[in-house]
């Protein structure tokens, strides 16, 4: 198809209540979201790049900068075949996975609403519903925790993880274990920790954990293989998995039991694809992971999670878990532990014009014969 417009949107969105985990504190969720604009059809991606450097070193300003001068000039004004083609054209450029994912949403959106195929099917996804969880914030207190913990069981969610960083980790996770004896629970680091450290997850062991995801530096494979040897509990990785050779290195090396399968941070949902199917073959458990995505991302997000080999709940949550107004419509609505699939071509979700252009901070038009 011929790539003829690229909007591209730099959006900021209230979150429902802060979110904290080891690298700060979230209020607002700043993203990309990207339009193009083929043949009379609209496909629509979103870049989940933040505000700041916290998660990854990519930011909703470089992730601009890599969108708007490297990675669009490569198919705007130029007829693309398929996915395989756009990963085909960017292979030469180092890094940057949130912004190469972002556009290649876009481009599975739009091709999979030319074709009449749903993204679900196009990935090869199963389920009709997928199982999901919830991802909590640090809290102020053990006590405050537990309150929280205790909403969102009772809103139906099958699945908790909780944030934990030094000093406020083994005895907030036995609060919660005390209040929900059978409640399953996992815990994330996002990288907070070193291996001098391993008492504290030693001291967890006993508590009757799904998982420990990521708890030491994303660089550092051997480390964990050595954390892993020392807990019963299986380790999880996340921030250390960039690609399908990442993913198959930790497993080789014992690193992790469980992968953490999220789409932005290894550069599209082909790889994510890829990573299932590497884990799949060897039994490996993988779930989806979230990043705070509007209901573009989320939308994708929930197509993955179909495919078979996502045997976990996912960080995926409900539209009102994050939001109290989003960019897509219709909201996705959590009923019984499960979220519906879209099944429409495409992401199955359209944006509310609208609500974006509230939301927008600044936006771009790019074309063939120059950016407005």
């Amino acid at each position: 198809m011929n790539i003829e417009r690229i909007e591209m949107r730099h959006v900021s969105m209230p979150l429902v209540a802060p979110f904290e985990t080891s690298f700060g504190v979230e209020r607002d969720r700043d993203a990309i979201i990207l339009r193009l604009d083929s043949e009379g059809m609209v496909g629509w991606g979103e870049c989940v790049a933040g505000g700041w450097p916290g998660y990854s070193y990519e930011t909703v300003q470089t992730a601009w900068h890599i969108l708007k001068d490297h990675l669009s000039p490569l198919v705007l004004g130029q007829d693309v075949l398929d996915v395989a083609d756009y990963r085909r054209r960017i292979a030469h450029l180092k890094g940057h996975p949130l912004a190469k994912a972002g556009l290649e949403l876009a481009l599975w959106d739009l091709l999979t609403r030319a074709s009449g195929q749903s993204l679900m099917a196009a990935l090869g996804g199963e389920r009709d519903r997928v199982a999901v969880g919830v991802s909590i914030g640090i809290q102020p207190t053990a006590a405050k925790l537990v309150e929280v913990v205790g909403s969102f069981v009772e809103a139906g969610y099958p699945r908790v993880k909780l944030k934990i960083k030094p000093g406020r980790d083994v005895s907030d996770v036995r609060a919660v274990r005390q209040a929900f004896p059978d409640l399953p629970l996992q815990v994330d680091a996002n990288s907070a920790y070193e291996l001098s450290d391993a008492e504290v997850f030693e001291a967890m062991d006993d508590l009757g954990l799904i998982l420990i995801e990521q708890p030491l530096a994303e660089d550092d494979l051997v480390d964990h293989a050595k954390l892993q040897e020392r807990l019963a509990t299986p380790i999880c990785l996340d921030e250390s998995i960039l690609s399908t050779r990442h993913a198959r290195q930790a497993l080789e090396i014992g690193a992790c039991r469980f992968i953490n399968i999220k789409p932005a941070r290894v550069g599209g949902l082909s790889e994510a694809v890829a990573i299932h199917d590497l884990c799949w073959a060897q039994e490996i458990p993988v779930w989806c992971g979230g990043m705070l995505e509007t209901g573009i991302g989320r939308a994708a997000n929930l197509a993955l999670a179909s495919l078979p080999g996502f045997s976990l709940p996912g960080d995926i949550s409900a539209t009102d878990r994050y939001y109290h107004e989003d960019i897509a419509q219709p909201p996705f609505v959590l009923e019984n532990g499960t979220i519906k699939v879209p099944k429409r071509s495409g992401l199955g979700v359209e944006v509310a014009q609208d609500v974006l252009d509230r939301v927008t901070v600044r936006s771009k038009l790019l074309e063939p014969d120059g950016a407005r």
